[in-house]
């Protein structure tokens, strides 16, 4: 049987915006018309669960219709499974892997903000890999080591082997490289030597260890607005107004399209979807 296409959003930092890239591909993939399966591994806050349980609801509520994912048990299982033994963690997701990626074109995997079993036995099964991370040496760390006193780049660093290691395991096994991209998340609206430095770096890294790099979402409130609703910028309408609109909201729909075109994924307006 034909296998879903894996998407893994990881990054062993928190607060990276690893569970708003999540949610924001889920939902453009669906509008692009394909069959999405979603499955949250960040066991204790289920940020990604949470959202779609939201979204049942404020869709229920309101007689409004708007595209649902398929969410295997696993992912309601989070507080239990977090308390559970490794193995049976890992078990758990694989079974739940098996069941989703048979029914779905696209299987969508939130990791947690931390290196856990499940989570690289989930980093080996990608297809792609989404690593959102935070226009700041802080959030580099995880990916690079820097020179204290030049700021050349010295290494690859914990996450990054973490990947590499996973395409490793990958293109020995199944002889597939697994394509990774890097989304610069809530970026500086003016430049500034910080961030010209830390430009440098991560295209450095790049060439370094194999990433291709994408923009990703400013900080705006829209994305926030939205959460509690279950909704993203994508599914406004009509239909579907709980906040006023403004040309903001334009501004980040066009947002939200660059980071999906940076994933391979067209079609938020209707157009034929184009992912790989």
């Amino acid at each position: 049987m034909p296998q879903a296409s894996v998407i893994v959003v990881g990054n062993e930092k928190g607060g990276a915006g690893k569970s708003t890239i999540a949610i924001h591909t889920a939902v453009a993939l669906m509008h692009a018309g394909a069959k999405v399966a979603v499955l949250d591994l960040d066991l204790r806050q289920q940020t990604m669960g949470r959202f779609f349980a939201n979204r049942r609801q404020w869709l229920d509520a309101n007689g409004a219709t708007a595209p649902l994912p398929m969410e295997h048990l696993v992912s309601s299982q989070g507080p239990e499974l977090a308390r559970a033994p490794e193995a049976e963690v890992v078990a758990r997701f694989q079974a739940a892997f098996d069941a989703c990626s048979e029914a779905a074109d696209f299987l969508l995997i939130d990791t947690p903000g931390a290196d856990t079993a499940v989570s690289r036995v989930a980093h080996g099964l990608a297809d792609l890999i989404v690593t959102p991370m935070n226009d700041s040496f802080v959030d580099f760390d995880m990916l690079g080591v820097v020179d204290p006193v030049s700021l050349e780049l010295v290494r690859h660093s914990l996450y990054s082997e973490t990947v590499w290691d996973s395409r490793k395991v990958r293109a020995a096994k199944d002889r597939k490289m697994i394509d990774w991209v890097v989304l610069r998340n809530r970026l500086a609206p003016t430049e500034a030597r910080n961030r010209k430095r830390l430009d440098e770096r991560v295209e450095a890294l790049s060439r370094k260890v194999g990433f291709r790099i994408g923009p990703g979402l400013r900080d705006r409130v829209i994305y926030r607005e939205l959460f509690p609703f279950g909704l993203t910028i994508a599914d406004l309408s009509p239909s579907i107004r709980p906040v006023a609109m403004s040309l903001q909201h334009v501004a980040a729909r066009q947002e939200l399209r660059a980071v999906m075109s940076a994933l391979g994924i067209q079609g938020l307006d209707g157009e034929m979807m184009a992912a790989e």
